[in-house]
């Protein structure tokens, strides 16, 4: 570590909003799940948390343009990674998207690849000597993300390969992206998505069953109440029994929302202290990107800005898709809340991302 770095650098504001933001989450966590199986998953949480601190400042000692450096590497190892869980993974609820790892624990390398995805596109964009983006520039960053997105999709585990958009549509905005660009993405999208859901003869062979099911149950949740449309019903019903100030949380405590500690927190949050509280918690959300932004701006290079962007887009897309979800104005796709939402792997990232923008900051000042 530079002698010109310090801790003295380092956002501890922004330390002190994320930490509130999961120990909100803790604390529903053990709301939540009192009284049935999942007890105890708030002390898991704190070892989780505990553990993605201390990560968070070893990412924040290493120098970010030595991970620039070597990024390909990293890019390297990361879709090997992928491949090995096509190959080896272990496979639950229809999918394969971990890798069985010592003493029983399971290792996700999807959520590991943002983190490389983020570092890479930063590479990229920073090393282009034009302010616009060509359509070659274009179609190279569209790979960068694309292959290891295609890998994701494979397992299948949609709503993680979705999480990677959001870091190429960043690099992208901010590398120059042309309006004539982004019009014409914009409208072969709108054309490929509803070829895909409207399409049968495609759908069959792109979609999965249980993915057509979550999609007729977001455009009509009564279509099937008690089986693909159950979780949206019960999390729009726990949101709108919290009223203005929360209630005792019968849908949660009732075990009427399934498995709330995870990607259906924050209807569980909403329904015991009411619109106020999920204001509130939104509001929490809210203080972090912009102090990530702002983070971003003071950065001592044009690399360091798409780093710390890239954070931004990925923190804002898990959260606009998952209150979306819990809400029912999208379909659920199981993307967790962040800093909320119980799961080892999802905290880690998170904390090693934010790991990753302190490294940033920490070096503002050194020439």
């Amino acid at each position: 570590m530079s002698r010109y770095v310090s801790f003295r650098d380092f956002d501890w504001v922004l330390l002190g909003f994320v930490l509130l933001i999961c120990g909100l989450g803790v604390m529903e966590i053990h709301s939540a799940t009192l009284h049935t199986k999942f007890a105890g998953s708030d002390v898991k949480q704190i070892y989780w948390i505990l553990g993605g601190v201390g990560a968070m400042f070893l990412m924040s000692l290493v120098n970010y343009q030595a991970l620039l450096e070597r990024i390909h590497w990293f890019y390297i190892a990361g879709v090997a990674s992928l491949m090995g869980v096509l190959v080896f993974g272990t496979k639950a609820l229809g999918a394969k998207r971990w890798i069985k790892m010592p003493g029983g624990n399971h290792f996700q390398p999807s959520e590991w690849v943002k983190l490389i995805l983020i570092l890479a596109v930063a590479r990229y964009f920073a090393e282009m000597r034009s302010r616009e983006l060509s359509w070659s520039d274009f179609m190279k960053a569209g790979a960068i993300v694309g292959i290891p997105m295609l890998l994701v999709l494979k397992q299948p585990d949609l709503g993680t390969a979705l999480t990677y958009l959001p870091i190429a549509a960043m690099g992208m905005f901010l590398g120059g992206l042309q309006w004539r660009q982004g019009l014409s993405v914009f409208l072969v999208a709108v054309i490929g998505i509803s070829v895909v859901l409207y399409v049968p003869a495609i759908s069959h062979h792109v979609l999965k069953g249980y993915q057509k099911q979550r999609l007729a149950s977001y455009e009509n949740p009564d279509l099937d109440p008690q089986g693909s449309g159950y979780q949206v019903k019960q999390s729009m019903i726990a949101v709108g029994s919290g009223g203005i100030w929360g209630g005792k949380g019968s849908q949660t405590h009732g075990a009427f929302l399934p498995i709330p500690q995870t990607d259906f927190i924050f209807a569980a949050f909403s329904e015991e202290h009411g619109f106020v509280g999920a204001l509130g918690v939104l509001l929490l959300y809210f203080i972090v990107l912009m102090r990530l932004t702002q983070n971003a701006q003071t950065a001592p290079d044009r690399a360091g800005t798409f780093v710390v962007m890239g954070v931004v887009a990925v923190l804002s897309f898990h959260i606009l898709v998952n209150v979306g979800m819990v809400v029912g104005f999208m379909p659920v796709t199981g993307i967790p809340l962040p800093l909320m939402s119980y799961g080892g792997s999802s905290v880690l990232f998170m904390f090693l991302a934010l790991g990753m923008v302190m490294n940033v900051r920490m070096r503002r000042f050194v020439n």
